[in-house]
């Protein structure tokens, strides 16, 4: 196969409120070698510290959002876009009034067993 087109994303179920639609990766098809979502945080979400074993890139589409790398605070807006090295201590917040839709892309693809979510 030359191409393949992501019509039905992979709808990753949370508990939290947040939007995570997997369009490539190890659940939506696949591929262990990168994950490709589509996010929304909702206002005033947050999750655990995590230390994953995979880099992390993010694209901010709309509103903003708050890494906390290692100890220092940034924040992203609409256009902006970040990536995190893998084995650095993150994590990732949306403290603002407003949601937060963004891309986020891991290589090697996300996977649970190598997030190392701090215990909450």
């Amino acid at each position: 196969m030359k191409y393949q087109i992501q019509k039905s994303p992979f709808i990753v179920p949370t508990t939290d409120g947040k939007l995570i639609e997997e369009h490539h990766g190890r659940a939506a098809t696949n591929n262990p070698d990168i994950s490709i979502a589509h996010m929304i945080a909702p206002p005033h979400w947050s999750e655990p510290f995590q230390t994953p074993e995979f880099d992390e890139y993010t694209y901010i589409i709309s509103g903003k959002k708050q890494f906390t790398i290692a100890g220092e605070v940034v924040v992203l807006e609409a256009g902006q876009s970040i990536k995190i090295e893998k084995n650095v201590r993150v994590q990732y917040a949306n403290p603002f009034d407003e949601p937060c839709a963004y891309i986020a892309i891991c290589q090697p693809a996300f996977d649970f067993n190598k997030v190392h979510r701090d215990e909450a």
